[in-house]
């Protein structure tokens, strides 16, 4: 009998240490996840800065993801990707974002795709020309072709506007569309997407070349017959797509491998696509 009583006494016990071991357990609870925003324990400041055509895009997420991080301030800045590496190298960014493939020279970076991204052929809204093909696009960049009226549109000079050096579309444009041929120093440089998209705009004969993001305003010509949109950049068919990334120097910290996880996530990814991108994955 004492026996027993003592076992009752101890069954007590234990269910006591328990109840208090799981009251302790939930009072001490990590906080609770969403899906749009990860963790909600951070804090603190990221800088990004790089590619035009990633600017957009980069502007976006970061305001949804600072009204999930109270604490986090995000800011973000353009330059192209060649500064964008040159700024992430130097560590004066947590993040810089390229329109290109890293080269074999930037192997110390770490880079991460946030979407796709097409280039658009783009002319002023006046021009009767509504597609090129894209040999015919190399041919008047390289400045074999001068006249519209060689291309099937109506006579007059060709005026040439194409990204500066270091440019991430820059750079994409010459390995898809140039490739062994050379833009001509005739063609009037610009800094960034959105001074391509105004000047074209504003001028007759004008062609240009800018990421689908800026295509606002002036006329996206067909390429070997193909739209630029989104439903074709989706199925491949359009020629001149390709990946937009965020990179590091080194292993993010916290606060900035939630950001760059938000970007990829499916929250991330319908912004993006909100925005004109292509998603990762479709």
């Amino acid at each position: 009998m004492a026996f027993r009583k003592s076992g009752i006494r101890f069954v007590v016990f234990l269910s006591a240490v328990f109840l208090a071991l799981s009251l302790l357990m939930g009072g001490c609870e990590s906080p609770k996840k969403t899906p749009e925003s990860g963790r909600t324990d951070i804090s603190g400041l990221i800088k990004e800065a790089g590619s035009t055509s990633v600017l957009p895009l980069a502007e976006s997420l970061a305001l949804e993801f600072m009204k999930f991080h109270k604490d986090v301030r995000v800011e973000t800045g353009g330059g192209g990707s060649g500064a964008g590496v040159k700024q992430c190298v130097a560590g004066t960014v947590d993040v810089g974002a390229i329109s290109r493939d890293l080269k074999l020279t930037e192997s110390d970076l770490i880079s991460y795709p946030v979407a796709r991204d097409a280039i658009a052929v783009i002319v002023n809204p006046g021009n009767p020309v509504n597609g090129l093909k894209a040999d015919d696009v190399a041919r008047i960049y390289s400045g074999e072709v001068t006249d519209w009226s060689q291309v099937g549109g109506e006579a007059g000079r060709i005026i040439l506007f194409a990204r500066e050096e270091g440019s991430g579309t820059r750079d994409t444009f010459d390995s898809i569309v140039m490739r062994q041929k050379k833009i001509t120093p005739n063609a009037l440089l610009r800094n960034s997407n959105g001074e391509v998209q105004a000047a074209v705009s504003q001028d007759a004969t004008a062609i240009g070349f800018v990421s689908l993001g800026y295509v606002y305003g002036i006329k996206i010509l067909d390429i070997n017959g193909i739209k630029c949109s989104l439903k074709n950049c989706q199925n491949g068919s359009y020629p001149l797509v390709r990946r937009l990334y965020f990179t590091t120097k080194v292993i993010p910290n916290e606060a900035v491998t939630e950001f760059i996880n938000f970007a990829r996530s499916d929250a991330g990814q319908k912004i993006a696509e909100k925005m004109g991108f292509v998603p990762l994955v479709y």
